[in-house]
């Protein structure tokens, strides 16, 4: 491990009053001089009430400053240094990610005050999506299991616990979410089926407070009966390699839960195998199960179910409620009361959703068994690989409509393994035609899109491709950015009109942040391996 300082007389005007107080953190609306989570706050919205760029003025929005990352060759099976990692900002340093590194720099100039760098034994590399922080601390995953904790001021590792083991294929990608007195981490792994999990550390100590499991433990748990037996309890998967979201009022969090193991073979797992691919609302003080919602029962597409539960109040029937909604991977666009997990809107927003044969009581899809992967191939009406994925979306309180960038077409699904007890993948996706991507506006009221962006090629979502790429990032200025074809681009998010785009080096792959520093509002955004930070010109 290595640390380097840049810039060190800056260090002493930046550091001083160091810190975020978790207590500050709220449902919505974090101070305009800070984002000081992976999504801005604890909502998962991605909006912000700042305007000072709006769609009056966005034609005068230039890049003020680009941080690129040196001295960093490719990285293990993904290539060149890619930022999936949204910067949090707190008193004017903001903090970013790629796998094994974190680099601290001045919000306003882009200088680099220190970097941290980790040496890994194993893991996957494919991402890293950001830091927590609590106090003067900051909170980090390494991609073979160290949980470590730096200090904020000049990267110094202050202690590491391990809390995945990277030789059973676990590996650790999430930015950690801090909640009170709780740093939450969660794993990612398929390839050996293994079984999911959830875990509270303590951010003092790092030791673990509670830890929750993806699958019931033994029979006669609640939730066994879905699964055929133990064994395959124990190597159930339900990944939990997202950020999750928070309701301070309700104490709960609500998490994503990843596919079912083996993923594509699910002869010897058969019944819906909770608690993959759901929703789960858990007390954060003890991990406890408070209801879930199923978005994809008895997976079989490796259909991850971790894209982020964004809540919001709206009206519905003329009467406030407080909601959580989902574009999930399954291709199907859900609106849920978050207070309880019932269903309001069960929609699909990729073909029909011919995978399922319609819904259930609780508004979950019913899958199609005639759609499960075959030897000779399974042909749906959305990419076999899923719909959407991780980068965040969005929803504009304003609008009242859901954003998010999508992958559309048909895809085949195969069964390579037809044994009794498959093991691993045991099939997979492929056979994708007609595959476009799209950003996609939908009512949070009924589901149905009021307005698409369609390009004609499949995005990427790290930010490869030529299509759409990257979150998606609404402000009060009303304006939505996210990424098109190498271009930061800014729409109008009650329309879909393009208003303005800034050609960048490489696709958008992160998350779009905003915040206010100095009276000037910047844009923040990722694309490769550079971070770029754009103001309106001219604003001193």
């Amino acid at each position: 491990m290595k640390l380097y300082w840049l810039s060190l007389a800056l260090l002493p005007c930046l550091v001083s009053g160091q810190g975020l107080d978790p207590k500050t953190l709220k449902l919505f609306n974090s101070s305009a001089d800070t984002w000081p989570t992976y999504n801005g706050d604890y909502s998962g919205r991605r909006y912000s009430e700042l305007k000072q760029i709006s769609q009056s003025n966005i034609d005068s929005l230039k890049i003020e400053w680009m941080y690129r990352i040196t001295g960093i060759g490719p990285q293990r099976g993904v290539g060149n240094p890619t930022i999936k990692s949204t910067p949090l900002m707190v008193n004017g340093i903001a903090y970013f990610t790629i796998p094994d590194h974190v680099f601290a720099v001045n919000a306003r100039n882009g200088e680099q005050l220190w970097q941290y760098d980790f040496e890994d034994h194993g893991g996957h590399l494919v991402g890293q999506r950001g830091v927590g922080m609590y106090g003067n601390w900051l909170y980090f995953l390494t991609p073979d299991g160290w949980f470590i904790s730096l200090n904020a001021s000049n990267g110094k590792e202050r202690w590491k616990h391990k809390v995945a083991d990277e030789k059973l294929q676990y590996f650790t990608t999430m930015a950690p979410l801090v909640v009170k007195n709780h740093i939450l981490v969660g794993v990612g792994g398929d390839a050996m089926d293994v079984r999911g999990y959830l875990e509270a550390r303590d951010p003092e100590t790092g030791d673990l407070q509670w830890k929750w499991w993806s699958e019931p433990e033994k029979p006669g748990d609640p939730g066994s009966e879905t699964w055929p037996n133990k064994a395959a309890m124990d190597h159930g998967g339900g990944m939990t390699w997202m950020p999750g979201t928070y309701d301070p009022e309700l104490n709960l969090i609500y998490w994503g839960t990843g596919n079912a193991n083996p993923v594509f073979a699910g002869q010897s797992r058969k019944g819906a195998n909770l608690y993959t691919a759901s929703i789960v609302a858990l007390d954060v003080d003890t991990g406890k199960l408070r209801w879930y919602f199923q978005a994809s029962p008895h997976d079989t597409h490796d259909w991850d179910n971790v894209e982020t539960p964004v809540l919001f109040d709206a009206m519905i029937d003329g009467k406030p409620r407080k909601l959580l909604a989902q574009g999930a991977r399954a291709g199907w666009f859900f609106v849920l009361d978050r207070t309880n997990g019932k269903n309001l809107v069960s929609k699909p927003f990729a073909g029909t959703g011919n995978w399922s044969k319609g819904v259930d009581a609780k508004g979950q899809p019913i899958p199609d068994p005639a759609k499960e992967p075959k030897v000779d191939g399974s042909m749906i009406d959305m990419p076999a690989m899923g719909a959407t994925n991780w980068p965040p979306p969005s929803y504009d309180p304003q609008t009242e409509l859901f954003y998010l960038n999508a992958t559309l077409g048909y895809g085949i699904a195969y069964l390579y393994d037809t044994s009794d007890n498959p093991e691993g993948y045991g099939g997979g996706g492929g056979g994708g035609f007609d595959l476009k991507s799209a950003l996609l506006a939908m009512d949070v009221h009924t589901g149905n899109i009021k307005w698409k962006h369609e390009h004609p090629q499949r995005g990427g979502f790290g930010g490869g491709g030529r299509g759409l790429s990257g979150g998606i990032l609404t402000t009060a200025g009303g304006l939505l950015f996210t990424g098109d074809s190498g271009n930061l681009v800014a729409f109008d998010p009650a329309s879909g009109k393009i208003l303005w785009h800034q050609q960048l080096t490489s696709p958008v792959s992160n998350g779009p942040c905003t915040w206010m520093l100095g009276g000037k509002q910047y844009i923040v955004v990722g694309a490769g391996d550079t971070l770029y930070a754009l103001s309106l010109a001219g604003k001193k």
